[in-house]
């Protein structure tokens, strides 16, 4: 039986646990950090994720979708918070789409159950990693409380093992030829957990995602099975309005009360629990090749994105599909699953790093924009006509299985024929008419895709 290092235990290295499993390999997992299930979830501890259409294709290929299921809310649109509390509520996709709201500790702790109890794996935790050669598929290990040192050997090895990735920190990025960068955006994010009422019940609407955009940050809130809300202020670490402003109580309270009037009422001791979460940084992640000898990234070790599409579980449980369907197509020829992983899913992972910036932008500038709500409708009525010649970029990005790098193609060429059309004179009044939907005909048929 053939054996399989993946090191990291997290949402992409326990499903890819279940994949392989399923083909006859015998699956040892080594994870840096303790047993996160033995210790206190808090539901607030990091971003909600939201599951969309390309994750749940990864859990049904594992025949672990059901078990997800349980653990998540459904958010079928958004809800836009002005300054004066005014809600605006715009759906996500077609009746019956939604994205899912699913708490990282908690979906972690389920696939992890999922890898072991499905998959067969073993887990071995608090065990760093220290080096590897990638060629001989040999991965160096220590406990980080007791510094057993263990050297493990196996016939493939798989680093899902994150943005900080250790194994391609101490490996790959130490071989000739070998690209990588790392981007820090200008701005950070806060938790705060906005606690369920005294009776159990949520402050907010359930079924949404909730966003106060206020041009050049924003608050966003997704909910939680106990009836509580993750939520999370995004803003410049630096400059007028940002984090360094906020420094304290009294600024924290200020901030909100004049900020997020709204949240503050239902918050309203926002300054004492400021500092339960970190302030934390959000970069993107560049590399290729994403394969070295036995050895192959999945997850935010190959593309590490900022979270503003929801997208970066989803790509990594989309990893897991593409290597699944290259292992068949190569019949387990693994140098050729490997080179073809890296070469086809690069651009991919490129795409959707340039599609979660836009979308920040978009969340923390346009939602509120009446133009921009004017667009969405006219992209909205279009599509509806004609479903084969237009799809929202948000749909191609969250409700299909168009690759990223092609959505991100069409998204800008649709945009720019959008601009022309949100140029036209009177937009406002005839938005709807035959006018307006035949300039977009015309402008698609003299505009080849992408």
């Amino acid at each position: 039986m053939k054996e399989v290092t993946i090191v990291g235990a997290g949402l992409v290295g326990s499903l890819w646990a279940v994949y392989l499993s399923k083909a006859g390999y015998k699956v040892s997992i080594y994870e840096r950090r303790p047993d996160i299930r033995k210790a206190e979830i808090s539901a607030g501890k990091s971003i909600n994720l939201a599951l969309s259409d390309r994750g749940w294709k990864a859990l049904k290929g594992a025949g672990v979708d059901h078990l997800i299921r349980e653990i998540a809310i459904p958010m079928p649109g958004r809800i836009m918070h002005n300054l004066e509390g005014k809600l605006t509520y715009q759906a996500y996709g077609k009746e019956g789409q939604a994205i899912n709201s699913v708490s990282r500790g908690g979906v972690n702790a389920r696939m992890m159950d999922i890898a072991e109890k499905v998959g067969g794996a073993t887990m071995y935790y608090d065990m760093k990693c220290t080096g590897a050669d990638l060629k001989e598929g040999i991965c160096h290990f220590e406990h980080t409380i007791t510094g057993e040192k263990k050297t493990v050997s196996s016939d493939l090895i798989f680093a899902c093992d994150g943005a900080f990735s250790a194994v391609r920190y101490n490996a790959m990025q130490k071989i000739d030829r070998f690209n990588y960068s790392q981007n820090y955006i200008e701005d950070g994010y806060r938790e705060i957990l906005l606690p369920a009422n005294d009776d159990g019940s949520y402050k907010l609407e359930k079924n949404a995602l909730h966003i106060w955009p206020r041009g050049r940050f924003m608050l966003i809130a997704l909910p939680n099975e106990d009836g509580s809300f993750t939520c999370t202020l995004f803003m410049p670490f630096d400059g007028e309005n940002s984090f360094s402003k906020l420094t304290s109580k009294e600024a924290v309270n200020d901030f909100f009360q004049t900020t997020f009037p709204d949240f503050y009422a239902m918050m309203p001791n926002i300054a004492e629990a400021w500092e339960d979460h970190p302030l934390s940084s959000l970069a993107i992640t560049r590399c290729y090749p994403w394969h070295h000898g036995k050895c192959a990234l999945m997850g935010d070790a190959a593309h590490a994105t900022v979270p503003f599409y929801g997208q970066g579980m989803n790509a990594g449980f989309e990893d897991c599909t593409v290597m699944w369907e290259l292992m068949q197509k190569h019949n387990e020829d693994w140098d050729k699953v490997f080179a073809e992983y890296s070469e086809q899913r690069k651009p991919d992972g490129d795409g959707l790093q340039d599609l979660s910036l836009h979308n920040y932008h978009v969340m923390r500038d346009y939602v509120a924009d009446p133009k921009f709500l004017l667009q969405k409708k006219i992209e909205a009525r279009f599509s509806e006509k004609h479903p084969e010649k237009w799809l929202p970029l948000y749909s191609m990005t969250t409700f299909s299985e168009i690759r990223y790098s092609v959505a991100w193609k069409e998204g800008q060429r649709q945009q720019k024929i959008m601009d022309e059309v949100m140029a036209m004179d009177n937009i406002e009044e005839r938005w709807d008419s035959q006018v307006v939907e035949d300039a977009i005909l015309s402008r698609l048929s003299h505009t080849a895709s992408a």
